[in-house]
């Protein structure tokens, strides 16, 4: 630290100073991984996803791609979803509010793989990755009269999940080959239904870390390597690695289900987000301009 800023902060000049970081790709060392062929994702209000690896490859609807930008000598990609736990909560407050989540999620699970007959967009606050707009809306499709509250709940739950699964594809079919999700944040340490979905439908097995403050561990292990504790941050994570609190497998069975509820999650995502992008563009238009006459 130089002598001027030590005396204006009060601290002594041997102190390292560090430059800042960004929460959730903090996070990715802090879950332990410092290599490519894993996909990080951090779950709470909203979801962030990461990915590293040694090429550059430029694929769309990504929100960026930096090299050393999460991990050095490698290129960081970021992507996510932008309504996640905060639908959750949308769905609590104005659909059960006289429900916990936790008994929501325990009647959820008692459904089974396409049991809700329900495939829903889960675009309440606009889409992030892979079609990076904000004008989409939310869509639930296949409600009869006999759809209940839990089958609405489990159907959200299945559209998040559904929507990692497209962002993972798009890492894949551009060349970034992931083997495993490694999952943190609230929400993962909190659904275990959301994290076996995560499974079921990306095909994939997720881990959790046991650590509920996966960010705070990561920007102290870079904290330590700024101030010689550690050679570099690959060095750092191997000392420091964190137990698994819960590894999730994919169930074959369910996969295959969810292989014919995602045929039908990808035909309406590229419809209403891509080829007749209109129609939810020109609700949100017609609602807006109401709005803005009364």
């Amino acid at each position: 630290m130089r002598a001027q800023a030590a005396q204006a902060v009060g601290l002594p000049e041997s102190v390292a100073v560090a430059v800042g970081n960004v929460d959730s790709f903090v996070s990715l060392p802090g879950c332990g991984v410092e290599r490519p062929g894993v996909y990080v994702t951090v779950v709470g209000t909203s979801i962030c996803d990461m990915v590293v690896d040694e090429r550059e490859v430029r694929l769309p609807g990504i929100t960026g791609v930096v090299k050393d930008g999460i991990l050095p000598g490698l290129y960081g990609y970021e992507a996510g979803q932008v309504a996640v736990g905060d639908m959750l909560a949308w769905f609590r407050r104005t659909v059960a509010p006289d429900s916990e989540f936790a008994a929501l999620e325990q009647a959820a699970g008692r459904i089974g793989p396409g049991q809700t007959g329900l495939v829903a967009l889960d675009w309440w606050n606009g889409n992030r990755s892979i079609l990076a707009d904000a004008g989409l809306t939310g869509v639930i499709c296949g409600l009869t009269l006999h759809t209940n509250r839990d089958q609405l709940y489990r159907a959200l739950l299945e559209a998040i999940a559904l929507g990692n699964r497209r962002i993972v594809e798009n890492f894949v079919e551009h060349g970034l080959a992931l083997h495993e999700i490694v999952a943190c944040g609230g929400i993962a340490e909190r659904s275990p239904l959301l994290m076996q979905l995560f499974a079921d439908t990306a095909g994939l097995p997720v881990r959790v870390p046991a650590s509920t403050e996966v960010p705070a561990r990561g920007s102290a292990l870079f904290g330590a390597v700024a101030a010689g504790a550690f050679a570099d941050i690959g060095t750092a994570v191997a000392a420091t690695r964190p137990d698994t609190a819960h590894t999730y497998t994919p169930d074959p069975a369910a996969k295959s289900t969810y292989d014919h509820v995602y045929a039908v999650y990808r035909t309406l995502y590229d419809v209403l987000g891509r080829d007749r992008v209109d129609l939810l563009h020109g609700l949100k238009r017609i609602h807006d301009e109401v709005g803005r006459a009364a």
